[in-house]
Protein backbone atom coordinates (compact mmCIF):
# COMPACT_ATOMS: atom_id res chain seq x y z
CA UNK A 1 0.00 0.00 0.00
CA UNK A 2 1.35 3.44 -0.88
CA UNK A 3 1.77 6.27 1.58
CA UNK A 4 -0.95 8.26 -0.17
CA UNK A 5 -3.47 5.41 -0.01
CA UNK A 6 -2.61 4.69 3.62
CA UNK A 7 -3.04 8.32 4.64
CA UNK A 8 -6.37 8.43 2.81
CA UNK A 9 -7.48 5.40 4.81
CA UNK A 10 -6.40 7.04 8.05
CA UNK A 11 -8.26 10.25 7.22
CA UNK A 12 -11.38 8.23 6.40
CA UNK A 13 -11.19 6.63 9.86
CA UNK A 14 -10.83 10.00 11.60
CA UNK A 15 -13.27 10.62 14.44
CA UNK A 16 -13.22 13.86 16.48
CA UNK A 17 -15.01 12.07 19.33
CA UNK A 18 -11.94 9.87 19.84
CA UNK A 19 -9.74 12.95 20.26
CA UNK A 20 -12.14 14.37 22.83
CA UNK A 21 -12.43 11.08 24.71
CA UNK A 22 -8.66 10.57 24.92
CA UNK A 23 -8.18 14.08 26.23
CA UNK A 24 -10.89 13.77 28.87
CA UNK A 25 -10.13 10.22 30.01
CA UNK A 26 -6.37 9.91 29.59
CA UNK A 27 -5.00 13.43 29.20
CA UNK A 28 -3.78 12.63 25.68
CA UNK A 29 -3.91 15.79 23.57
CA UNK A 30 -1.24 15.49 20.86
CA UNK A 31 -0.73 17.76 17.89
CA UNK A 32 -1.81 16.63 14.41
CA UNK A 33 -4.24 13.99 15.70
CA UNK A 34 -7.02 12.50 13.59
CA UNK A 35 -8.74 10.46 16.28
CA UNK A 36 -8.84 6.75 15.41
CA UNK A 37 -9.89 3.72 17.44
CA UNK A 38 -7.19 1.13 18.09
CA UNK A 39 -9.34 -1.67 16.68
CA UNK A 40 -9.31 0.17 13.34
CA UNK A 41 -5.52 0.45 13.50
CA UNK A 42 -5.25 -3.29 13.99
CA UNK A 43 -7.43 -4.05 10.98
CA UNK A 44 -5.44 -1.70 8.76
CA UNK A 45 -2.08 -2.96 10.05
CA UNK A 46 -3.09 -6.56 9.33
CA UNK A 47 -4.11 -5.60 5.81
CA UNK A 48 -0.80 -3.83 5.14
CA UNK A 49 1.47 -6.42 6.75
CA UNK A 50 5.10 -5.61 7.50
CA UNK A 51 6.42 -2.74 5.40
CA UNK A 52 9.41 -0.90 6.84
CA UNK A 53 9.63 1.73 4.10
CA UNK A 54 5.97 2.65 4.48
CA UNK A 55 6.27 2.59 8.27
CA UNK A 56 9.04 5.21 8.27
CA UNK A 57 7.23 7.32 5.71
CA UNK A 58 4.17 7.29 7.96
CA UNK A 59 6.24 8.24 10.99
CA UNK A 60 7.80 11.16 9.15
CA UNK A 61 4.39 12.68 8.32
CA UNK A 62 4.16 13.83 11.92
CA UNK A 63 0.52 12.72 12.05
CA UNK A 64 -0.15 11.16 15.45
CA UNK A 65 -2.03 8.11 14.18
CA UNK A 66 0.43 7.57 11.35
CA UNK A 67 3.16 7.22 13.98
CA UNK A 68 1.13 4.63 15.88
CA UNK A 69 0.56 2.67 12.67
CA UNK A 70 4.32 2.74 12.08
CA UNK A 71 4.83 0.85 15.35
CA UNK A 72 2.51 -1.89 14.11
CA UNK A 73 3.94 -2.51 10.64
CA UNK A 74 7.71 -2.09 11.11
CA UNK A 75 9.64 -5.38 11.23
CA UNK A 76 11.18 -5.65 14.74
CA UNK A 77 14.29 -7.60 13.71
CA UNK A 78 15.17 -4.91 11.15
CA UNK A 79 15.46 -2.17 13.76
CA UNK A 80 18.94 -0.82 14.34
CA UNK A 81 19.99 0.94 17.52
CA UNK A 82 20.17 4.24 15.62
CA UNK A 83 16.66 3.73 14.26
CA UNK A 84 15.30 3.12 17.76
CA UNK A 85 16.88 6.40 18.87
CA UNK A 86 15.44 8.20 15.85
CA UNK A 87 11.94 6.92 16.51
CA UNK A 88 12.10 7.69 20.22
CA UNK A 89 12.94 11.31 19.41
CA UNK A 90 9.47 11.59 17.85
CA UNK A 91 7.54 10.47 20.93
CA UNK A 92 5.12 13.19 22.02
CA UNK A 93 2.73 11.30 24.32
CA UNK A 94 2.77 8.32 26.64
CA UNK A 95 0.50 6.44 24.21
CA UNK A 96 3.00 6.74 21.35
CA UNK A 97 5.84 5.79 23.68
CA UNK A 98 4.06 2.74 25.04
CA UNK A 99 2.87 1.57 21.63
CA UNK A 100 6.41 1.51 20.24
CA UNK A 101 7.87 -0.11 23.34
CA UNK A 102 5.25 -2.83 23.71
CA UNK A 103 4.55 -3.57 20.04
CA UNK A 104 7.93 -3.06 18.39
CA UNK A 105 10.97 -2.34 20.55
CA UNK A 106 10.41 -5.22 22.96
CA UNK A 107 10.82 -7.69 20.07
CA UNK A 108 14.24 -6.35 19.11
CA UNK A 109 17.70 -7.45 20.25
CA UNK A 110 18.51 -3.93 21.49
CA UNK A 111 15.63 -3.80 24.01
CA UNK A 112 17.67 -4.52 27.15
CA UNK A 113 20.46 -2.17 26.12
CA UNK A 114 18.07 0.70 25.41
CA UNK A 115 16.25 0.11 28.68
CA UNK A 116 19.44 0.86 30.60
CA UNK A 117 20.51 3.73 28.35
CA UNK A 118 17.17 5.52 28.11
CA UNK A 119 16.52 5.33 31.86
CA UNK A 120 19.21 8.02 32.24
CA UNK A 121 17.71 10.37 29.66
CA UNK A 122 16.47 13.82 30.61
CA UNK A 123 13.87 13.70 27.81
CA UNK A 124 10.44 12.87 29.20
CA UNK A 125 9.25 10.20 26.82
CA UNK A 126 12.66 8.73 26.10
CA UNK A 127 13.09 8.16 29.81
CA UNK A 128 9.59 6.75 30.12
CA UNK A 129 10.45 4.40 27.26
CA UNK A 130 13.31 2.99 29.32
CA UNK A 131 10.96 1.98 32.11
CA UNK A 132 8.13 0.82 29.85
CA UNK A 133 10.65 -1.46 28.14
CA UNK A 134 11.74 -2.62 31.59
CA UNK A 135 8.18 -3.57 32.51
CA UNK A 136 7.68 -5.22 29.13
CA UNK A 137 10.85 -7.31 29.37
CA UNK A 138 9.85 -8.54 32.82
CA UNK A 139 6.47 -9.74 31.61
CA UNK A 140 7.30 -10.97 28.10
CA UNK A 141 10.52 -12.94 28.53
CA UNK A 142 9.36 -16.17 30.14
CA UNK A 143 12.78 -17.80 30.20
CA UNK A 144 15.20 -15.14 31.48
CA UNK A 145 16.83 -15.69 34.85
CA UNK A 146 16.41 -13.32 37.79
CA UNK A 147 19.94 -11.98 37.41
CA UNK A 148 18.81 -10.09 34.29
CA UNK A 149 16.12 -8.20 36.16
CA UNK A 150 18.10 -7.55 39.33
CA UNK A 151 20.18 -5.16 37.22
CA UNK A 152 17.10 -2.92 37.10
CA UNK A 153 16.92 -2.38 40.87
CA UNK A 154 19.78 0.17 41.18
CA UNK A 155 18.34 2.01 38.17
CA UNK A 156 14.90 2.21 39.76
CA UNK A 157 16.36 3.45 43.04
CA UNK A 158 18.49 6.01 41.20
CA UNK A 159 15.59 7.48 39.25
CA UNK A 160 12.70 7.19 41.72
CA UNK A 161 12.73 10.88 42.60
CA UNK A 162 11.86 12.05 39.09
CA UNK A 163 8.68 14.05 39.71
CA UNK A 164 7.29 13.89 36.18
CA UNK A 165 4.00 11.99 36.18
CA UNK A 166 4.68 9.86 33.11
CA UNK A 167 8.08 8.86 34.44
CA UNK A 168 7.11 8.00 38.00
CA UNK A 169 4.12 5.96 36.80
CA UNK A 170 6.39 4.00 34.46
CA UNK A 171 8.87 3.32 37.28
CA UNK A 172 6.02 2.02 39.44
CA UNK A 173 4.81 -0.12 36.56
CA UNK A 174 8.27 -1.63 36.08
CA UNK A 175 8.71 -2.49 39.77
CA UNK A 176 5.18 -3.89 40.10
CA UNK A 177 5.73 -6.05 37.03
CA UNK A 178 8.98 -7.34 38.50
CA UNK A 179 7.21 -8.14 41.76
CA UNK A 180 4.68 -10.30 39.95
CA UNK A 181 7.20 -12.31 37.94
CA UNK A 182 8.08 -14.83 40.67
CA UNK A 183 8.21 -15.12 44.46
CA UNK A 184 11.88 -14.15 44.75
CA UNK A 185 11.49 -10.99 42.69
CA UNK A 186 8.28 -10.30 44.58
CA UNK A 187 10.24 -10.07 47.82
CA UNK A 188 12.97 -8.02 46.14
CA UNK A 189 10.43 -5.55 44.73
CA UNK A 190 8.85 -5.06 48.16
CA UNK A 191 12.30 -4.57 49.69
CA UNK A 192 13.08 -2.00 47.00
CA UNK A 193 9.82 -0.13 47.64
CA UNK A 194 10.67 0.06 51.34
CA UNK A 195 14.07 1.52 50.48
CA UNK A 196 12.24 4.18 48.50
CA UNK A 197 10.21 5.05 51.58
CA UNK A 198 13.45 5.58 53.49
CA UNK A 199 14.37 8.37 51.06
CA UNK A 200 11.52 10.36 52.61
CA UNK A 201 10.89 12.22 49.33
CA UNK A 202 7.45 12.86 47.88
CA UNK A 203 7.93 11.14 44.52
CA UNK A 204 9.77 8.06 45.78
CA UNK A 205 7.14 7.73 48.53
CA UNK A 206 4.34 7.91 45.94
CA UNK A 207 5.99 5.19 43.84
CA UNK A 208 6.67 3.00 46.87
CA UNK A 209 3.09 3.19 48.11
CA UNK A 210 1.74 2.49 44.63
CA UNK A 211 3.95 -0.60 44.41
CA UNK A 212 3.20 -1.87 47.90
CA UNK A 213 -0.52 -1.32 47.46
CA UNK A 214 -0.50 -3.94 44.73
CA UNK A 215 2.25 -6.32 45.78
CA UNK A 216 1.15 -6.67 49.39
CA UNK A 217 -2.36 -7.79 48.51
CA UNK A 218 -3.10 -11.23 49.90
CA UNK A 219 -4.35 -12.41 46.52
CA UNK A 220 -1.49 -11.08 44.38
CA UNK A 221 -0.49 -13.65 41.77
CA UNK A 222 2.98 -14.30 40.38
CA UNK A 223 3.59 -15.64 36.89
CA UNK A 224 6.28 -18.07 38.09
CA UNK A 225 8.73 -17.28 35.29
CA UNK A 226 10.95 -19.07 34.44
CA UNK A 227 8.68 -22.07 34.84
CA UNK A 228 11.56 -24.57 34.93
CA UNK A 229 12.61 -23.02 38.25
CA UNK A 230 9.35 -22.02 39.88
CA UNK A 231 7.03 -24.80 38.74
CA UNK A 232 8.98 -27.98 39.16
Amino acid sequence: MTLEKTMNRLHNLANPDVIKSKKERFGIDPKNSLGIYHKDFDVLAKEIGKDDELALALFDTGIYEAKILCSKIYTPKNLTEDMMDYLSEGFDSWEICDSFCMKLFIKNMWALHKTIEWSKSEKLYTKRAGFVLMASLVTSDKYAQNSIFKVFIPIILRECEDERTHVKKAISWALRAMGKRNRDLHMLAIETANKMLEKNASTSTWIAKDVLRELEKTNVKCHDYPRDKYRV
